[in-house]
């Protein structure tokens, strides 16, 4: 097994480039996958944004700055994944849109020990492995947003993946990267996201039933329950759309009335009130 030096990120929303960011920062030469040279355009300025933050907050200086974006590289063709050791997808949280990347992964890394690895927040880790030639090599690496600021990232075996792999995601999350890691059995919500996502659709309901205003419920958790954010911020914060589809993931499995997403979440989706990164969520914002 070859030692992880070039790590592919294929997606640059919000997730992909904040994983491309801490992988850059950690001296890994990074190549970031998007659909377009409009998508790769916005990715590089989040991340040269992000970096910039860390320079005013004096948690980064110039040279780190400069030598992050000196590693990477951005493409529209997955061919120039080959050489990767280690990929993560980080596409929109739909089963379809995953299964596409990992099919195309499949046949253009060249080495096989590469490992694809999927942030997936929910989607049971096996349903994307089985799709490829190589179900051994994949692995859930699921990271939390801000990738650059929270420490937690979720390792996600399946019953097929290797034990190497399993070992190598853990070390690249702990040692390589700085974070800590957690074990979840692959099941759709895995750890946390199986224990938050009822309770951020019970405060739904709860704004949806007229019971309390949104300001109340988010002062009623964060005052009453020392919650660092509300439950309808931190909504925002995720993205209503990415909520909802881990919802329906997890309701597809469990069929559990405590997963399925309220009308309210489904009609703020429909209208494209999807949080901070529209400018409107249960709150506005400036975009």
């Amino acid at each position: 097994m070859g030692e992880i030096t070039k790590v592919g990120v294929v997606g640059c929303g919000l997730m992909g480039s904040g994983i491309a960011e801490v992988c850059a920062r950690a001296g890994f030469d990074v190549v970031v996958n998007e659909i377009d040279t409009d998508a790769a355009a916005v990715g590089r300025a989040r991340i040269t944004a992000s970096l910039d933050r860390g320079l005013r907050s004096g948690k980064l200086s110039q040279d780190d700055r400069a030598a992050a974006l000196s590693r990477l590289t951005f493409t529209g063709d997955f061919g120039d994944l080959a050489d990767c050791q280690l990929v993560i997808e980080a596409v929109a949280e739909r089963l379809e849109v995953k299964a596409s990347v990992l099919t195309a992964l499949d046949k253009v890394l060249r080495s096989p020990d590469a490992i694809i690895a999927s942030n997936t927040s929910s989607i049971p880790i096996i349903e994307l492995a089985a799709l490829t030639q190589r179900p051994e090599r994949v692995v859930g690496v699921h990271f939390f947003n801000p990738v650059p600021v929270q420490r937690l990232v979720e390792i996600i075996p399946t019953q097929l993946t290797s034990d190497d792999v399993d070992e190598r995601a853990s070390v690249f999350v702990t040692t390589s990267l700085g974070k800590t890691a957690i074990r979840a059995r692959d099941r759709s919500g895995f750890v946390v996201n199986a224990l938050l996502i009822p309770y951020l659709i019970s405060a739904v309901r709860m704004l949806e039933s007229g019971s309390a205003s949104a300001e109340d419920i988010d002062n009623g958790m964060v005052l009453g329950c020392a919650h660092p954010m509300g439950p309808l911020r931190l909504l925002d914060l995720i993205g209503l759309d990415t909520a909802q589809s881990v919802a329906d993931s997890m309701y597809e499995e469990f069929k559990e009335p405590l997963y399925a997403p309220p009308p309210l979440l489904r009609r703020m989706v429909a209208a494209g009130t999807l949080g901070r990164k529209t400018g409107r969520g249960f709150y506005p914002y400036d975009k």
